[in-house]
């Protein structure tokens, strides 16, 4: 059946409600401008990322291929590859100009590192791109972009909650209750599909490790996407994460 595909842009909407009405209640009733720089840095980021990810989904065309099943027949087929992998860099562009994040990152057996000018000029950059393709990577299947990044996103607030990061805590918490909205029509049988929402996940995602200081943390809820890198790295990412389709229906990996 036909499925909408740029479902996933009515999370953005949902995310924004929530932020804001954080941001009016801060400014109206306590005067609190805390965090409101990096919010509002992150917002762009999100924003920017959501427009890249339309004009890749609204710009790609069928491409006939081998194969005799329907969903083996035709292939979706967009900008090129290698300009695919540096969509997300424009998104960076506010946290670098806000300079958002620390410096000083503990690396394993050697000890907190002050990275200066280049964490905001380098490694931010490399952490949008980098996660926002990982994101993008690893899908295909009813409710598993939306799902991972519920996951992902709930592990980081609970972890910047604890931390008392509100700010990190706020976006996290925001974007996977907006997902989980999402999921209620994505999940099996999917009703809309999330189109390149993946970019703005892992826009999230790394856009939180970065403001929250907690990039080793999100290493680890990362896992999955940065095994799935080196999978896909091993067919040149030429693989794909679909099943086949069996003439009952369903998806066989």
């Amino acid at each position: 059946p036909e499925v909408a595909e740029l479902g996933g842009l009515c999370v953005v909407p949902g995310f924004l409600a929530g932020v804001f009405i954080y941001i009016t209640i801060q400014r109206f009733f306590y005067s609190s401008t805390e965090g409101l720089i990096d919010v509002l840095a992150i917002i762009s980021t999100i924003l920017i990322i959501t427009i890249m990810g339309m004009l890749d989904t609204l710009t790609s065309l069928m491409k006939r291929r081998e194969g005799n099943n329907k969903l083996e027949k035709f292939k979706r087929v967009g900008i090129r590859q290698i300009m695919s992998f540096l969509l997300p860099f424009p998104a960076a562009i506010p946290l670098v100009a806000v300079k958002a994040g620390m410096t000083t990152m503990g690396i394993p057996f050697i000890g907190d590192i002050n990275f200066g000018l280049l964490y905001p000029l380098l490694f931010v950059p490399i952490g949008i791109v980098g996660a926002s393709n990982a994101t993008n990577m690893l899908g295909g299947l009813n409710g598993s972009e939306a799902g991972m990044g519920f996951v992902a996103l709930l592990s980081l607030g609970i972890f910047s909650l604890l931390r008392g990061n509100v700010i990190a805590a706020l976006i996290s918490l925001t974007f996977s209750v907006a997902l989980l909205a999402f999921l209620k029509y994505n999940w099996y049988p999917s009703k809309v599909f999330p189109g390149d929402l993946t970019y703005v996940i892992g826009a999230v995602i790394a856009s939180v490790a970065i403001v929250g200081n907690m990039e080793k943390f999100a290493l680890y809820v990362f896992a999955p996407w940065i095994i799935e890198f080196f999978l896909k790295l091993r067919s040149r990412f030429k693989a794909e994460s679909f099943g086949i389709l069996q003439d009952d229906g369903v998806l066989k990996a």
